[in-house]
């Protein structure tokens, strides 16, 4: 069942030698990429000798049951564990989303319901900086457009893993099911009849793209620089820092005006679109292979309703997996992995599904 799991003996005994080598670390780049790799094959392996061993035991036990026969109960835990890891090895089989590793740029944009959308993206952006402080990542406000009443008109965060991750337990691992249109119900502060009121706000989620996943030529470029303003055209500088960066190719604009100086705003645009440009290669990449994404949970939709917070029931509905709770209010203040841990656990099953 498992036979490509010798290959991959074969290239983690070879990795290992590699790695015992001197020489080797005197090139820190490739030190680097085969230490990642040895980390991702090290649990594969060791599944998969737990797995043999498993099923020696087993066959152990039958041979003891054949002279006494109290040794069934021994045979049925045996196999109960062999499906256990059966299903563990399955898992780490599956195709690595090769993007688990990185880190991300979350953008948050107000979208039908005005002011009260505006409020929503908001508490989105809170839910999001709480669930990054309990997991332990570092946030950063790359830009941010304020509302009249205290929420975002759009707002881009790049959040990071402090130091090198687990393989497979990035940032982008957990934050990629987020992408999509959030709905929310309640009443707002504005309503003063007491109706409940229907907005919402996009969520896009980006693997962060270092300067060796997307080179850009500066002849691409068009840098246009403006005065930055607040909520409802406040000046709220008297000199031009804001930056506008247009990529001629692709059309892509992107904007940042939350730095006092215009060499950060325009170092920070350029994240952003290093970002959007990696994106916009990796889904080219996944139409030319159609069936690349096809035991995704639809996370490229960005059109499509992924989630609905219902502030009078306080409840939480994830649609693409049926997930339901009502703690939305310790969602709101970060507590998300229940939620985004029922969309991990439906991908793997997908995917599980597509190899069966």
């Amino acid at each position: 069942m498992f036979e490509a799991v010798e290959e991959l003996i074969g290239e983690h005994a070879d990795l290992e030698r590699l790695l015992a080598d001197p020489a080797v670390h005197a090139d820190q780049s490739r030190a680097r990429t085969l230490n990642k790799r040895y980390a991702e094959l090290t649990p594969v392996i060791a599944a998969y000798r737990a797995w043999k061993d498993n099923a020696g035991d087993i066959d152990a036990a039958r041979e003891l049951m054949a002279e006494d026969p109290e040794f069934a109960a021994e045979v049925k835990l045996l196999q109960a564990r062999q499906e256990e890891l059966t299903e563990e090895l399955r898992r780490l089989l599956l195709p690595r989303d090769p993007n688990d590793d990185k880190d991300v740029i979350l953008e948050i944009k107000a979208g039908e319901g005005g002011d009260e959308s505006a409020l929503f993206a908001g508490d989105l952006l809170r839910m999001y900086l709480r669930y990054a402080e309990r997991a332990g990542w570092k946030t950063e406000v790359l830009d941010a457009t304020g509302s009249d009443l205290g929420g975002y008109k759009d707002v881009q965060v790049a959040v990071k893993t402090r130091g090198a991750p687990e393989p497979g337990q990035g940032v982008w691992a957990r934050l990629k099911y987020e992408g999509g249109v959030h709905r929310v119900q309640r009443v707002p502060a504005t309503e003063s009849a007491g109706r409940i009121h229907t907005s919402a706000a996009g969520v896009l989620v980006l693997p962060e793209a270092e300067e060796v996943d997307v080179q850009i030529s500066p002849a691409d470029l068009r840098v246009d620089v403006y005065r930055s303003s607040g909520p409802g055209g406040q000046s709220v500088n008297t000199t031009d820092s804001a930056v506008r960066i247009t990529h001629l190719p692709t059309g892509i604009v992107v904007s940042c005006q939350n730095e006092k100086s215009q060499l950060q705003n325009k170092e920070q645009a350029l994240r952003i679109l290093r970002a959007r440009l990696l994106a916009v290669a990796q889904e080219e990449a996944d139409r030319e292979a159609s069936d690349a994404r096809r035991s995704q949970i639809r996370t490229v939709d960005r059109s499509e309703r992924v989630r609905t917070y219902n502030f009078p029931e306080n409840r939480i509905s994830d649609h693409r997996v049926g997930y339901k709770a009502y703690n939305l209010d310790q969602v709101l203040g970060g507590d998300l992995d229940a939620v985004i841990q029922a969309c991990v656990d439906a991908d793997a099953a997908a995917k599980l599904a597509e190899q069966s």
